[in-house]
């Protein structure tokens, strides 16, 4: 059993992680231009033949020629002037004394360089926090980096350098969609900080999902050796183009053990787009569904469990005004099959606002097609952000209205209805069992269904809260001691 997963950077991450709150989006200066750099996507169809006997000794030394001068190696360093414990605080504040002394960390990844004038594609966990960046080129130039642009939810950041008029070799776009399990995979980053370096496999699964690194959790999984540093480089196809950047593996140790994954090229091109809008908004059909069991399929007159049943449709959305019904099993969008949510909002996120899509549905033992036009995600309810400042159980914690909007903003698999906590107080009686992204179900045992409900009950006094993280729910409150108990 695997044990951890892991950030190709070297953070560890729990299996479960993903129900915390996205921190948002990042925009941190004109990005108006990025739309013209974007790479072409590269549609020539991929040869695929097994090797005979004579072609073992193939070479892919040509492929990592023309590719490896685009991935770059990145060094960062964070400064931290916090005081190291309370004592030291506490002498700097009252006595005076030397001034604390600032730590740095460092920590290292890679990138792919998506534009002449500069333009750098890493993941956000490779740069996030950092107070200085540092590109590194495959031919040993070095150039200070600033963040333009990101998103946590997809775990992506789009880095600017200073090429002082120098134009910087670009890498080539392949259309991720295209690619095929036991497909030749090439990696090129930066591992352990030991230099650019490179290793193959092949493509050993596609659509990944519930990784918990990304909120659109479809990811390319391949056994070329990836390991920390890897981190926002390149998983290129046999011809040199880009199909995914590096981001987890599954690891017991902290290094390769032949199970990595990468976020699809596709939803790079995504995130490209949005960095030149300022934002990233997925398409919206108004649809909910749970992914089909094999009991439900069964019932359902199917011959296996493939597909999302779908749970609910948002009036006047355009799943209910395609003809969408509760009950119905949502097979595949434009071709592409669809086995759980996460494939569904990858497929929502990469076509865009506007788009017209083929859904496949089963209805009533027979199979039948809709279209559908995605649109952009209404705020419906106002989000009404509210810090409770009553005494009660969530004393200094700040909730809002989910809507479509609102949750796709946040990320994190939010539902698009509820109350979502935003943030809490460090001296808030809920922080010590509370966390933001976590949905208020009841308040004094009464249901919440809204910011208002929330205000209302709190005001009464509300000594107790119900509330969900993910499939997980738990009730705490007051207990007659005067103390906080839980139980789930």
């Amino acid at each position: 059993m695997v044990d951890r997963l892991k950030l190709a950077g070297g953070v560890a991450l729990g299996i479960a992680a993903g129900a915390g709150l996205a921190v948002g989006i990042a925009r941190f200066s004109d990005t108006g231009h990025v739309a013209a750099q974007i790479p072409p996507m590269d549609m020539s169809e991929l040869p695929r033949a097994v090797p005979a006997p004579g072609q073992v000794a193939m070479s892919f030394s040509p492929v990592v020629k023309a590719a490896a001068p685009a991935v770059v190696n990145i060094y960062t360093a964070t400064v931290d002037r916090r005081p190291r414990s309370m004592n030291e605080e506490f002498i700097q504040r009252f006595f005076g004394g030397a001034p604390v002394q600032p730590r740095v960390s460092q920590s290292l990844g890679s990138g792919v360089i998506v534009g002449a004038d500069g333009l750098i594609v890493t993941n956000n966990h490779v740069v996030e926090g950092a107070d200085q960046i540092l590109v590194a080129l495959a031919d040993r130039r070095e150039f200070k980096a600033r963040i333009l642009f990101a998103d946590p939810r997809l775990d992506l950041a789009l880095l600017k350098v200073d090429t002082e008029g120098a134009s910087l070799p670009v890498i080539r776009m392949a259309d991720s969609d295209r690619v095929e399990v036991g497909d030749v995979t090439v990696a090129i980053g930066n591992p352990f900080g030991v230099g650019q370096t490179v290793t193959t496999g092949i493509v050993s699964a596609l659509a990944r999902t519930g990784i918990g690194v990304s909120d659109w959790q479809f990811f390319i999984q391949t056994d070329a050796a990836i390991n920390p540093g890897n981190s926002g480089g390149a998983l290129l196809d046999a011809q040199g183009r880009l199909i995914g950047i590096p981001t987890a593996i599954f690891s017991r140790t902290g290094t390769s053990a032949g199970i990595g994954f990468a976020i699809p090229s596709k939803m790079v091109r995504v995130f490209l787009t949005a960095a030149d809008k300022g934002k990233l908004v997925s398409g919206w059909i108004g649809v909910e569904g749970e992914a089909l069991t094999a009991d439900t399929a069964k019932q359902l007159g199917l011959d296996r469990p493939g597909g999302l049943l779908v749970t609910a449709v948002v009036p006047g959305s355009p799943g209910a005004r395609a003809g969408i019904r509760e009950g119905d099993v949502l097979r595949s969008v434009d071709g592409k099959e669809v086995a759980n949510g996460g494939q569904l909002r990858y497929s929502l996120a990469t076509e865009g606002v506007g788009k017209t899509l083929t859904v496949k549905l089963w209805r009533d033992g027979a199979e039948r097609s809709v279209a559908v036009i995605l649109a952009p995600p209404p705020e419906n309810p106002t989000r009404s952000l509210t810090r409770i400042a009553a005494r009660s159980i969530l004393a200094g914690v700040t909730v809002g209205n989910l809507s479509p909007a609102y949750a796709q903003e946040l990320g994190a698999g939010l539902p698009e209805q509820g109350v979502v906590v935003v943030s809490i107080d460090a001296n808030a009686p809920a922080a010590r069992f509370l966390r933001p992204g976590a949905l208020v179900e009841a308040l004094g045992g009464q249901p919440v269904k809204s910011v208002a409900d929330v205000v209302r009950l709190s005001e009464g006094g509300a000594l107790t809260v119900r509330f969900a993280v993910g499939e997980q729910r738990a009730e705490c409150g007051v207990n007659n001691m005067g103390g906080l108990s839980c139980r789930s």
